[in-house]
């Protein structure tokens, strides 16, 4: 984890005390600016700041161009990019292997001269705030003039590790508000932030290790034990993320600037429409924004809209990981909303009464909305076989 480095350490103490004692906001925005292109040239090195740069480049001035053309081709230099960097091993061996092993024998030895041994560090996270930026200005938003507010925006290094995706629209006032007003108030939620963000990753932490060591035992252990692995990977998972969240925000705080919430209470939803309107809410929205409303949205009829809804949670999943898992955990979330917004259509009158009914239900509800989700943590940690026997093996069949 970046945050719990020795070097980030020095790193954060050596920037915020700068920070607190430098009064004048433009020179704090150059601070920040700084400090981005430190973090994330020490954790990335070359290899993984140049496309982030030229990306970035490339992305200001199509920006600046306003000119639509300019912009939709930034948007699709920069999904290209994403592609090439995190998804073409695996649609070499998942997707063409299978269909012509040959070809995809002779692309593999290519690949391993060009592409590097990792993705540049967060490469999703800064195509998803380019393409966002890009989208907007293209659909008629004011471009940043400035190149030292587009480079703190692209690279504000808090939310670099596991975000929350900034919109640059609410990004840049709050950092110069924060450069401006930072005070003890700010500071002292930024702390309290961080604080339950490191417990947060404590127990997450020790919960991976806990299931590293049973899980691989998982047929011959007692079905209380695997009760409690099942519920164990559902903590686990929001515990990890909406801790980096917390981090995230806290650092941020701590130079006054407010960022938006990542999770609020998703366990507490009362239906899987809920729970996606509370789990990592940055993400959500903007597959909500730049790929369900522009394939279409609701806007084509309950087919269209069920389709729209299944390729964008299949590409929410891939965007946590390059596997098939990945894939159908997004589909598996795809299917249940689908589910939930036209059943009262699809069933008509019956559709209306169960949703009345489920309305003077909400235990009920919630149990099933937690089902589901825990369900769904099989798939998303797990190829479909092994989350297949893990199910099974909840209700003792082997």
């Amino acid at each position: 984890m970046l945050f719990l480095t020795y070097w980030f350490v020095l790193f954060a103490a050596a920037f915020f005390i700068l920070y607190w004692c430098i009064p004048n906001t433009a020179v704090r925005v150059g601070l920040v600016l700084v400090s981005c292109v430190v973090f994330h040239t020490h954790f990335a090195g070359p290899a993984g700041v140049a496309p982030v740069l030229v990306l970035g480049v490339v992305t200001y001035f199509a920006a600046r161009s306003q000119n639509k053309r300019a912009c939709l081709a930034g948007i699709v230099l920069c999904v290209l990019a994403l592609i090439f960097y995190k998804y073409s091993n695996f649609i070499l061996t998942g997707m063409v292997a299978p269909i012509a092993p040959g070809l995809a024998k002779v692309l593999e030895g290519w690949a391993k001269h060009v592409l590097p041994a990792a993705p540049p560090l967060a490469i999703s996270f800064f195509v998803f705030e380019f393409v966002h930026y890009l989208y907007d200005v293209r659909k008629g938003s004011a471009p940043l003039r400035n190149p030292a507010d587009f480079g703190a925006f692209a690279v504000f290094w808090p939310t670099i590790v596991a975000g929350p995706i900034k919109r640059y629209e609410e990004f840049v006032p709050a950092m110069y508000a924060g450069a401006r007003n930072v005070c003890q108030h700010d500071v002292a939620i930024g702390l309290i932030r961080i604080t339950i963000g490191l417990v947060k990753k404590f127990i997450a932490d020790n919960l991976t290790a806990y299931l590293a060591v049973w899980v691989p035992h998982y047929d011959a252990l007692p079905l209380a034990t695997k009760w409690w692995i099942f519920f164990a990977l559902g903590l686990r998972i929001l515990l990890d993320f909406s801790g980096y969240s917390d981090m995230a925000i806290g650092f941020a705080r701590m130079m006054g600037i407010v960022i938006p919430e990542n999770f609020r209470w998703p366990y507490l939803a009362k239906n899987i429409n809920d729970f996606w309107r509370r789990w990592h809410i940055s993400l959500s929205t903007w597959i909500r924004d730049y790929i369900y409303i522009p394939i279409g949205g609701n806007r084509y009829g309950i087919a269209r809209r069920i389709f729209n809804g299944l390729v964008a949670f299949a590409l929410c999943g891939l965007w946590h990981g390059a596997a098939w898992n990945f894939m159908l955990w997004g589909l598996y979330h795809g299917v249940g909303l689908a589910i939930a917004s036209s059943y009262r259509e699809l069933l008509g009158r019956p559709g209306r009464y169960l949703a009345v009914w489920f309305s003077h239900n909400r235990l009920l509800t919630w149990l099933m909305t937690m089902a589901f989700v825990h369900v769904g943590w099989l798939l998303f940690f797990y190829p479909v076989p092994k989350a297949w026997q893990m199910l099974k093996g909840l209700f003792g069949y082997y």
